[in-house]
């Protein structure tokens, strides 16, 4: 079995986003990409997400990137404590190699997936000198007491069946981002909109905004029922 985790910037947001600081310091991200399913991503049908966002948007085009992230989840479906072990196996070696050179290490394990991390893995203790990040679309997760180092980002969709979740969502000061297509609004949902598209480290520390993220991949031809925002007003540039 080959490595669960990518080290590399293997994912283009990810690779941006190891170009920001966490506080004072320098970071490297980890990564974790499996493919979803109905118990990984649980969201993903009432949210509208799952072909356009999940499957051709990104590296997920390559037929080698996506039969490797099957494997992780068949794997993750068929022996979830092997496949927690050797992630904790990775987790601590990264955090070994992080030390050695001097930065903060930095977990995303839901890069297309919504598996609730902070229930299989004691984020707070055994990895308590690392800072976790990842997007929801499970609005109460936001709602529990989560681990001081795990930071979330709702992910916004206006399919009418998600509204349920995106009220979750409003009634907190967690950062929600938004996929538009034709531009950034200044506001939306009764918050201030903010570009989306540099670091996801900046975002998940944003506070009660919304992250604006530019519609790419299929999403680009996606229109009407869809859940990507058609926009028109574009964000002031600097």
């Amino acid at each position: 079995m080959s490595k669960l985790l990518n080290t590399n910037g293997g994912n283009t947001k990810v690779l941006k986003s190891m170009k920001t600081k966490l506080g004072t310091d320098l970071i490297r991200i980890a990564s974790l990409s499996m493919m979803p399913n109905n118990t990984l991503c649980p969201s993903r049908g009432i949210a509208g997400c799952e072909e356009p966002c999940l499957f051709t948007s990104g590296r997920g085009v390559m037929a080698n990137v996506a039969e490797g992230r099957k494997r992780k989840t068949d794997w993750f479906m068929s022996d979830r404590d092997g496949f927690l072990a050797q992630l904790r196996k990775e987790m601590h070696s990264f955090i070994k190699t992080c030390k050695r050179q001097g930065v903060k290490p930095v977990f995303r394990l839901n890069t297309i997936s919504d598996v609730q991390w902070e229930t299989l893995l004691d984020i707070e203790g055994e990895f308590g000198d690392a800072f976790f990040y990842d997007y929801t679309k499970l609005g109460k997760r936001l709602h529990k007491r989560m681990p001081r180092n795990y930071k979330l980002m709702f992910s916004f969709s206006p399919k009418p069946e998600f509204w349920g979740q995106v009220g979750l969502a409003l009634a907190t000061d967690v950062p929600m981002a938004v996929v538009f297509r034709g531009g950034l609004p200044e506001t939306y949902l009764g918050r201030k909109v903010i570009d989306g598209d540099v670091s996801d480290i900046a975002n998940v520390q944003a506070g009660k905004v919304i992250i604006g993220l530019r519609a790419k991949g299929d999403a680009l031809g996606e229109a009407g029922d869809s859940f990507v925002i058609d926009s028109t007003d574009l964000i002031a540039s600097a």
